[in-house]
């Protein structure tokens, strides 16, 4: 099979879909490899890496659109790339459709086949492709809030972890999954108050024996949520539905009664956000005022630590791509229930329920869409 690899073009998206050590496996699984010229530079991988591993460097993108049966990428297709998809064409990507209806038509009316990271699921009901852009994200999320609580700028002035004589920041994290569990390791590390709003039982459990006290658990509801963050100088929103739209869990009124200059940083932006008040930006604008509230809502946050993520995405989405790469899309997704998670669209068919209801397109079963 041909695999393609584009340089990506979302404002200030650094990172890139395959790597060298990618590209060596899937050259020694009998595929080709077309990368386009500078597509790793910004992941500090250059065109001599990828030449060294076997791939073709190709100067321009349209010649891997054109060329490649697999793409494999990092972001969603952007507009200047709806023409160039092709029919049967497999994009293995985040796609993030729930909150990008004009993506989803592009794609469905050029007949490609979108396989999202995002909706990938193994069995135990874990996202093994979403989960490490999660894990940066958590982690980046503590870090980011700690830089806007500072002056100059319209913070608080704060230092998270206090010192002796002055008290810690509180950080409120709303979700207790992948990037919850990692925000409230870099907030205790820290040394702030921490507080962690979930719905998730077991999962908050695992928190307080992990921490053994030293973080707040709270069973999340309107009435906890707004009665915590009134003293709230970090709000770190986590909250996740697999293909849907994030639900709103945070309201206008609540962030006006947080301390002016504190700061929201809405991970769930991808899905549309969990903050009344959140408005997608990016990392060239990342930030902006509402209700004396700063807020950071950058979609593709890892894109920031570029080697990190790709080396880390590369890694886990390689066995994927190379089932599909092997077998094809269709008997790779009848062999592999959890890639088959992955399919959100076959060839102009919605295949994903929770995609589709959030669209309002009718929702085709797999099985049914490859007509198996």
């Amino acid at each position: 099979m041909i695999v393609g690899c584009v340089t990506e073009i979302k404002t200030e998206e650094y990172r890139v879909g395959l790597t060298p050590e990618s590209v060596t496996a899937l050259v020694e699984g009998g595929h080709t490899v077309l990368i386009q010229a500078g597509a790793g530079e910004g992941s500090h991988y250059f065109d001599q890496d990828y030449a060294a591993a076997g791939a073709q460097v190709v100067t321009t993108a349209e010649e891997v659109w054109a060329r490649a049966e697999l793409l494999c990428k990092v972001k969603e297709p952007q507009e200047s790339e709806f023409a160039l998809m092709r029919p049967d064409q497999v994009l293995f990507t985040y796609l993030h459709l729930a909150v990008a209806p004009v993506v989803a038509k592009a794609m469905l009316d050029a007949g490609v086949i979108g396989v999202a990271y995002e909706t990938v699921r193994r069995a135990d009901g874990s996202l093994p492709l979403l989960a490490p852009m999660s894990e940066v994200a958590g982690r980046m999320a503590v870090e980011i809030g700690t830089h806007y609580l500072k002056r100059p700028g319209p913070g608080r002035g704060l230092l998270l972890g206090g010192v002796p004589g002055a008290p810690p920041g509180h950080v409120l994290v709303i979700g207790s999954g992948n990037v919850g569990a990692n925000a409230v390791r870099i907030a205790v590390g820290l040394g702030a108050r921490v507080t962690v709003a979930s719905i998730a039982e077991e999962q908050l459990r695992a928190l307080d024996r992990e921490y053994q006290g030293r973080v707040e658990t709270i069973l999340s509801s309107p009435k906890a949520i707004a009665d915590r963050i009134r003293t709230a100088d970090l709000v770190i929103g986590a909250v996740l539905v697999e293909g849907e739209r994030a639900p709103v869990v945070v309201t206008r009124e609540m962030v006006r009664s947080m301390p002016a200059g504190s700061v929201i940083v809405d991970v769930a932006v991808d899905q549309g956000g969990c903050i009344e008040t959140t408005r997608a930006t990016d990392h060239s604008a990342p930030t902006y005022v509402d209700e004396g509230v700063i807020h950071y809502a950058v979609p593709n946050m890892p894109g920031a630590v570029p080697r990190t993520s790709s080396r880390v995405l590369a890694g886990l989405t390689l066995p994927y791509a190379l089932r599909i790469a092997n077998l094809g899309i269709a008997e790779a997704a009848r062999r592999d229930p959890s890639l088959a998670g992955g399919v959100n669209l076959w060839r102009g068919k919605v295949t994903h329920s929770a995609v589709a209801r959030a669209l309002g397109y009718d929702f085709v079963p797999l099985s049914e869409a490859m007509g198996t």
